[in-house]
């Protein structure tokens, strides 16, 4: 009898990920989620200079602005709660001063426009098709920064509105870097915020817009529906009962690597585990010989695998 839903998933043949590949990670908190995984196995990997970006128009504008070179000014940030903010961007980088603010966003800019023409392959999770329209300006905001919500519209993307976006961050990538690759995922988490059959609503437009842009180097990996399917069950959330726990983003993370990791990186891979888990042990005695021993070994490790990949840094 089987009890267990699993998705069939297929190795990717071409572009792998392996240790010369650099991964940008843009979106939602599953997006941070897999990109923790990412750097501890010391990847090369760049993950939401602007903090998490939970739809499509906030992740199109940062990587537009960046791409164009935009210099942000005392115009794109405002204060509220004795902090500085801006539209733009998460919480994550508000600053008390305007000064810290500007220079952290330009900053943040100029390394995803550096990034975005280095990498090899940029993995875009999308969260949510509702966003907030600031009704001063008319623009979409990427976070509210707990303004009141009635100086906020709110709506949801039509499917072709977020292909428009999705298009245009392929082509304007592409432009500069002709031979990256997409991946792009759902976000699993549930914005029941929204409501449930508006989280649904959402989700559907994400999915389906997702499909109308695939093609060429453009990729759709299922991680909400591992989610939903393989991991149908609340053991595998946090406590809210909305986000995946640490098992159920082991586990979509380990189908992740069956489809889209080189044999010779897992093969790294597993050389890194040890050496991590060894720079987390805690001995009983510091000064024993057998842990001096066993340091001076997991010194020799490192070396080793440093010299073989430059990039990694224990």
């Amino acid at each position: 009898m089987n009890l267990h839903t699993k998705i069939p998933l297929k190795k990717q043949e071409f572009n792998l990920i392996d240790y010369n590949s650099k991964v940008f990670l843009l979106g939602s908190c599953f997006a941070e989620n897999i990109g923790e995984k990412f750097d501890y196995f010391k990847f090369q990997q760049y993950v939401n200079p602007f903090g998490i970006l939970f739809h499509p128009i906030a992740i199109h504008n940062l990587v537009s602005n960046a791409l164009q070179g935009k210099k942000y000014t005392e115009d794109d940030v405002f204060i509220n709660n004795e902090q500085f903010h801006s539209f733009d961007a998460h919480s994550k980088l508000s600053q008390h001063t305007k000064s810290l603010l500007l220079h952290q966003l330009n900053a943040a800019s100029q390394k995803t426009s550096h990034y975005l023409k280095q990498s090899t392959h940029v993995v875009i999770t999308l969260g949510t098709a509702w966003v907030y329209r600031y009704i001063m300006t008319n623009k979409i905001v990427a976070n509210c920064h707990k303004i009141p919500q009635q100086q906020f519209q709110k709506q949801i993307l039509s499917v072709d509105v977020i292909v428009a976006a999705l298009q245009s961050i392929i082509e304007q990538v592409k432009k500069v870097n002709p031979k990256v690759n997409f991946i792009f995922t759902v976000s699993p988490v549930r914005h029941i915020k929204d409501g449930f059959v508006e989280n649904t609503q959402s989700k559907s437009h994400l999915i389906a817009a997702l499909h109308k842009v695939l093609g060429d180097q453009s990729y759709y990996f299922p991680s909400f529906e591992i989610m939903m399917d393989e991991l149908r069950d609340y053991r595998f959330y946090n406590q809210d009962l909305l986000h995946p726990s640490p098992l159920a983003v082991d586990y979509i993370w380990d189908r992740f690597k069956t489809v889209w990791m080189a044999d010779s990186a897992i093969t790294i891979m597993t050389e890194v585990d040890t050496i991590q888990k060894g720079l987390q042990h805690k001995p009983f005695n510091p000064n024993s010989t057998a842990h001096l021993k066993f340091v001076q070994q997991l010194v020799e490790r490192q070396i080793t695998l440093t010299h073989q990949y430059p990039n990694i840094k224990f």
